[in-house]
């Protein structure tokens, strides 16, 4: 079949066709469409899908599917391999049973991002984990199936990264329907492969670290690393992967020229007989990738261990910042050949800077201009990711601080234990579950009294209003177990707390008034529905 489709939605295509069972992950962009499209097309294809409270959970449950011999599928955002990699490199010992491919949607420039541009290609090395890493929607789908391929083939967990542009392009792809099967897996019990404990995980590492010499066998012939205009007479040559290949293409296109490619679709391990075949007779390679230099150093090791005389170019004429583009390519490629290019000056136009705003009639409204006002001098406030995170920005300009999912409270709790000041330190209801019950038992075990606001408006909304274990329904749309917060926050020790909403103005001063003089922790919880989610309740 043919349909354009995104590089994400190739991607769920990709794992249908190689016969996926069990889907986990955790939302956020560039990664969400993932998990979204498995709600609503799981059931219908005989998968089981979810979004786990967050991406170590969905690792794990992942890791118990693949034990149990059913083909899984993991999706997070990058800060989500973070979070996951207490489980992730055990997991690169022990291996898989049954295949397993983890997605990882990096962000370079931080479109959505607030936390740090991050490279996720690092983990490669961390992890002795396989790599791919595809440049347009066709090889979303064709790099899923080769993972699982490769997985099934090697034992071992592979990691399918992308960036952005590549999940969010959309393109004509070519893709095999799915044949329904209903697939029940069964637990057999084998501690030598599924247990790291020592000695037998010494020998896990050597286990892996063999397996990695034959999956770099393999990449050397895989077709996924691949030269264009190989017969090309020039002493320049390029190597990239992911979408800075097409970046490459388009640049070469706009110089009318035609230099030697090789593509290399296989991070990890890397092919180095190819890439040293590559090199050999150049003058000049321009390594170009984002964000990190991870495969201009390896390019660099590989020509002095071949004892190949090359100028390597990289990072030092293309930027270590922000996403590759054709007009940066274009540039660094220039600068090697001698070349001059005409720049057209565009006109600036001096339009007002725009930042993030709370959407019309969002509850946050209420809750930000009543702690600007009555909060003492010297308060602290603390911030956390989502729609809160927006607080950070004008009119609020309200956080001293905004790291991490639930790192709000854990700082707030050092900022208690150090200073004698006031804290305030505000999440939202999805990431209450994710990660903000561990950092509110600390406190109330080591007797810090920050106020904590939970902001909960019935969703997870920052990410597409995806589901929560708050809110009564599961990714598939079925019902759910509605999890309280506040029993939760009860469970935690919490003595003092109080539900409200938000647009009770007077209720929640008084509340916070209140609250700050406590000596131990206080919660409220400001309870009202995300107004873009009320509004889309009310049409159906």
């Amino acid at each position: 079949m043919k349909k354009v489709l995104l590089g994400n939605e190739a991607i769920v295509r990709g794992a249908l066709a190689a016969g996926v069972s069990f889907v986990s992950g955790y939302p956020g962009c560039p990664s969400a469409e993932i998990g979204d499209e498995f709600g609503k097309i799981a059931e219908a294809n005989g998968v089981y899908a979810e979004y786990s409270t967050n991406e170590k959970v969905a690792l794990e449950a992942a890791i118990g599917a693949s034990f149990s011999g059913l083909k899984s599928l993991v999706n997070m955002k990058s800060f989500g391999i973070n979070v996951c990699s207490d489980s992730l490199l055990p997991l690169a010992y022990t291996g898989t049973k049954a295949p397993m491919v983890i997605f990882v949607g990096d962000d370079p420039s931080c479109w959505s991002s607030a936390q740090s541009e991050q490279d996720s290609r690092g983990y490669a090395y961390l992890s002795h984990i396989p790599f791919l890493e595809p440049s347009s929607p066709q090889e979303c789908y064709d790099f899923t199936k080769l993972g699982f391929e490769i997985s099934e083939k090697f034992n071992i967990p592979v990691i399918l990264r992308v960036t952005t542009r590549v999940a969010h392009q959309r393109a004509i792809v070519n893709f095999e329907e799915r044949v329904k099967s209903e697939v029940k897996g069964e637990f057999i019990r084998n501690p030598h492969q599924f247990s790291t404990m020592p000695p037998r995980v010494m020998e896990m590492k050597g286990e892996l670290l063999e397996k990695l010499k034959k999956i770099e066998i393999f990449a050397e012939k895989s077709k996924v690393n691949f030269i264009i205009n190989k017969s090309a007479s020039s002493k320049l040559g390029v190597i990239t992967s992911g979408i800075s290949y097409m970046h490459t293409l388009e640049a070469f296109e706009e110089m009318g020229i035609q230099l030697p490619v090789l593509r290399l679709g296989f991070f990890y391990p890397l092919p180095r007989k190819k890439i040293a075949e590559f090199m050999k007779g150049k003058k000049n390679i321009l390594v170009a990738e984002e964000l990190n230099s991870y495969l201009e150093k390896e390019i660099k090791a590989i020509a002095n261990d071949m004892g190949i005389k090359v100028k390597i170019f990289g990072k030092d004429i293309l930027p270590e910042i922000g996403e590759l583009n054709t007009d940066k390519i274009l540039s660094a490629t220039a600068k090697i050949i001698g070349k001059k290019i005409t720049t057209f000056k565009v006109k600036q136009i001096n339009l007002p800077r725009r930042t993030a705003r709370l959407c019309e009639g969002c509850p946050y409204w209420h809750v930000f201009p009543v702690l600007k006002r009555i909060a003492p001098e010297g308060t602290v406030f603390g911030g956390d990711i989502g729609c809160n995170m927006i607080g950070a920005l004008p009119p609020h300009n309200l956080y001293d601080y905004l790291f991490d999912m639930g790192a709000g409270l854990g700082i707030s709790h050092g900022v208690k234990k150090s200073t004698s000041q006031k804290v305030i330190t505000i999440m939202g209801d999805g990431t209450f579950f994710h990660s903000g019950i561990a950092p509110l038992i600390n406190s109330v075990y080591n007797k810090s009294n920050p106020l904590v606001i939970i902001l909960d408006n019935r969703i997870t909304a920052m990410t597409g209003h995806q589901p929560n274990p708050g809110m009564g329904k599961n990714l598939m749309g079925k019902d759910a177990p509605e999890l309280s917060i506040e029993e939760i926050v009860k469970a935690c020790g919490v003595k003092n707390l109080k539900v409200l909403d938000p647009i009770n103005m007077p209720e929640f001063e008084n509340t916070v008034k209140e609250f700050l003089g406590k000596e131990e922790v206080s919660v409220i919880i400001c309870k009202r529905i995300c107004a873009l989610l009320a509004r889309r309740q009310a049409k159906k």
